[in-house]
């Protein structure tokens, strides 16, 4: 089964969980804005998806404009804990099958994560 990181505010999320089930695609939802990540579970992400936390932020989003300047380089612990606490910040949606994680986006990616 697949798990599907969700943001319900996220248009791409919510594309990516209608195509899984028009294609009866079996899927769990982690939706993180009602169930946050520990940051266990957020080193744990990043190691599946084998991406540093800083390369999932939305840069785009006034969250990360608060927390981050542009002149600096982004720490990575500091991104995981701006993520733990304010989990919008993260592009979504994230599969997750087994062992490996990937972004859902865009849609081709996701048809080939989900066919091998």
């Amino acid at each position: 089964m697949i798990k599907v990181i969700h943001n319900n505010s996220c248009p791409n999320s919510k594309a990516i969980l209608e195509y899984l089930d028009e294609n009866d695609i079996k899927f769990q939802i982690i939706d993180i804005a009602k169930n946050p990540l520990s940051l266990f579970e957020l080193r744990t992400l990043f190691k599946k998806l084998n991406k540093k936390p800083s390369k999932v932020l939305r840069k785009s989003a006034e969250l990360y404009k608060k927390y981050f300047s542009e002149e600096e380089s982004v720490s990575e612990e500091k991104a995981l804990e701006v993520i733990a606490l304010n989990p919008e910040v993260i592009q979504c949606p994230i599969l997750i099958k087994g062992k490996i994680a990937m972004p859902g986006n865009p849609l081709e990616n996701v048809k080939f994560f989900i066919e091998n």
